[in-house]
């Protein structure tokens, strides 16, 4: 080989590792979708896929860091698409929540839980794990009410002329 080509495949593989870390980014991104709502300073997090503790550490990361710097007071965390396998050990879901649920409370964000299905909530209480003061709706569309009435916000209709 010589050096030209030696040096050809040196910038290949950089640029190969280049996209590789660009790769890794957007599919970080991606587990942690971040939702505006119609209510403003309020976003919606739903949470898909398999519960993994690096999972949840993104999850932390990723959500503390939006909400600080866009100012987000409120955060509704959607489990709807969450089954029981999904969430893995009981214990270490509950340690994630909590854990979440204090830094968004720290940084003075209001969270909301929806969707915890009847399967996962009646595992939630078998369990043990408490969520005394977590407010809980059935639906997203639920806590959107809860919220426009909390903030004295009304959706008008308009019809179409």
């Amino acid at each position: 080989m010589n050096k030209s080509h030696i040096k050809q495949m040196q910038e290949e593989l950089t640029e190969l590792r280049n996209q590789l870390n660009e790769l890794e980014q957007l599919i970080k991104d991606m587990s942690v979708p971040v939702i505006p709502s119609i209510i403003p300073e309020t976003f919606l997090l739903p949470i898909t896929g398999k519960l993994e503790p690096e999972r949840f550490e993104l999850i932390i990361s990723q959500i503390s860091e939006k909400v600080y710097s866009e100012e987000i007071n409120t955060i509704i965390i959607d489990f709807s698409a969450i089954a029981k396998k999904e969430i893995g050990d009981l214990d270490l879901f509950g340690y994630y929540i909590n854990k979440l649920n204090s830094i968004l409370q720290l940084l003075g964000v209001e969270v909301l839980y929806v969707g915890f299905t009847p399967i996962v909530s009646q595992e939630l209480v078998r369990s043990g794990l408490l969520f005394i003061d977590a407010k809980t709706f059935l639906t997203f569309r639920s806590a959107l009410d809860h919220l426009m009435k909390k903030k004295g916000l009304k959706l008008i209709h308009e019809s179409a002329t």
